[in-house]
C-alpha cells in the first residue's frame, strides 16, 4: 500500500487507539507516534441496547462498540477541522465495521485505505511491515 507522506494511520481495536504519521514517503513508510487522542467511549451505536439482559449479557461488547463509534467521531472532528488530509485505518474486523457506520462523508473523502487486522499492541516495525504488504 502506498502511503503518502504526512498520512495519519489510526490503529485500533475495541479498547485501544494509537495514531501515527508517515514521515517517510509513499514507498518507504516511517511511522512516528502521535500524541494520544481523546476518545469519547460513551457513544452508543445506533441500535445498541442500553441495558443488559439475560438475552444480551455482554456489556463489554457494547463498551467496545461504543469505543469504536467514539474513534470514528474523533477522526471525523479531526478531518473536519483540517488536521487530517490523508487517513488509513487499521482495525480489528469488528471494530472496523463499527467505525465505518460513523464515517462522515469528509472522512470517507480523505480515507486512503483500510486494513482489517488487529495490530494494536504490535511494534511500529510490525505495523509498517503489515502496511507495506497490504
Amino acid at each position: 500500500m502506498d502511503i503518502p507522506q504526512n498520512t495519519v494511520i489510526a490503529v485500533a481495536d475495541g479498547e485501544k487507539l494509537s495514531l501515527f504519521k508517515n514521515e517517510g514517503d509513499a514507498q518507504n513508510v516511517k511511522l512516528k507516534p502521535l500524541p494520544e487522542a481523546g476518545v469519547d467511549s460513551s457513544k452508543i451505536p445506533s441500535g445498541a441496547r442500553h441495558s443488559s439482559s439475560s438475552a444480551n449479557p455482554d456489556d463489554s461488547q457494547q463498551d467496545e462498540d461504543g469505543f469504536s463509534a467514539g474513534i470514528a467521531d474523533m477522526l471525523n472532528k479531526k478531518v473536519l477541522g483540517g488536521n487530517i488530509k490523508g487517513l488509513i485505518v487499521v482495525a480489528a474486523p469488528r471494530t472496523l465495521g463499527e467505525m465505518r457506520k460513523g464515517y462522515h462523508k469528509s472522512l470517507s473523502d480523505v480515507l486512503l485505505g483500510e486494513l482489517d487486522k488487529d495490530l494494536t499492541g504490535h511494534s511500529i516495525q510490525e505495523i509498517e511491515k503489515a502496511l507495506a504488504a497490504a
